[in-house]
């Protein structure tokens, strides 16, 4: 289950308008119209694009009169986070390791 969250979110994530969606909703609750501005794009493009932040768990959408209102939903940005510290740390050793055999052989071509 958790992998297809990831899925999910990276899937959602891969856009960089929706990324910029969930930046602008970081700052507080805002309307699909609100969202589409920024894109000059139309509402259906803009709703298109919240269905997928929505799918995704990334959103989550309310009708608000005729408006549709979206608030941002951090926990599968939490879960991706998490997800790639694993790979940060996976890393973050071999890279220490590369920079110590370097260090290693500057020293010895010092001798």
């Amino acid at each position: 289950m958790v992998e297809y969250r990831l899925d999910a979110t990276f899937q959602a994530l891969a856009d960089p308008t929706r990324r910029g969606m969930l930046a602008n909703l970081a700052l507080g609750e805002k309307s699909i119209g609100a969202l589409a501005e920024p894109f000059s794009m139309s509402f259906a493009g803009a709703a298109k694009h919240v269905k997928v932040l929505e799918d995704a768990g990334l959103v989550a959408r309310r009708k608000v009169g005729r408006s549709y209102m979206c608030a941002l939903r951090p926990a599968p940005l939490a879960e991706a986070d998490q997800w790639l510290r694993q790979w940060e740390k996976f890393w973050n050793v071999r890279l220490d390791k590369l920079e110590a055999l370097i260090a290693a052989e500057n020293a010895q071509e010092k001798l």
